[in-house]
């Protein structure tokens, strides 16, 4: 039988990523997005095993409908289009605002998520506990969600059936990737992403737009 994958993404971290990776500063806020399950697909084929996609759980933080009413509107649309899918699971959690946002805050203060980090390190590390993935492939570059790495890695040490934990990052030509690892598991397999691979499953759609 295939080996049952579970993609675990960090949304705003790999969003934010792919930015960085492979767009100039300051470029449309649509560039850095991806289809989720095209790339949770490409996933599953960048391995020599059998192994076939079970789900693809996205999480990330969830705009103020009255803070940020056209923030709040887009994030509904994209999490509609991305749930039409039967593979999606999407996780959310309200975002922290700073005082007096938008107007009466610091200057350069932004929005910020909280409890995501830990909320992926839960699942990912009681979700193999429970059994319920063969492979378990988190995208995020979050240091946070180390422990849970550990987790899973030392439930697979030794053992042949055990969940198998692995990671993916963007890989840019020319400069340096980050990628999370840990000395517990010097083999933890990464996948790397390049720009070919990006542009694949790259989403160009303005939700902005009702």
């Amino acid at each position: 039988m295939p080996d049952r994958v579970i993609v675990f993404l960090d949304y705003q971290n790999m969003y934010q990523g792919a930015r960085s990776a492979f767009h100039v500063f300051g470029a449309p806020h649509w560039q850095g997005q991806v289809d989720p399950v095209r790339l949770a697909l490409h996933l599953v084929a960048d391995s020599p095993f059998d192994r076939e996609l079970a789900q693809v759980r996205i999480y990330r933080g969830q705009p103020d409908s009255k803070l940020d009413p056209k923030g709040y509107g887009a994030s509904r649309r994209q999490h509609a289009a991305w749930l039409r899918s039967p593979y999606v699971h999407l996780v959310t959690r309200p975002l922290r605002y700073p005082s007096g946002w938008p107007t009466r805050g610091l200057p350069g203060e932004k929005p910020t998520e909280k409890g995501i980090d830990v909320q992926i390190a839960l699942d990912y590390a009681l979700m193999a506990e429970r059994g319920q993935y063969d492979v378990g492939i988190l995208m995020s570059t979050d240091t946070d969600l180390k422990p849970a790495l550990e987790e899973v890695a030392e439930m697979a040490h030794g053992k042949v059936h055990a969940p198998r934990p692995e990671v993916a990052a963007w890989g840019a030509d020319g400069r340096h990737n980050r990628r999370l690892s840990i000395k517990s598991a010097r083999n933890l397999w990464c996948h790397w992403l390049d720009k070919a691979t990006y542009q694949a499953v790259q989403d160009s759609t303005d939700y902005t737009v009702p």
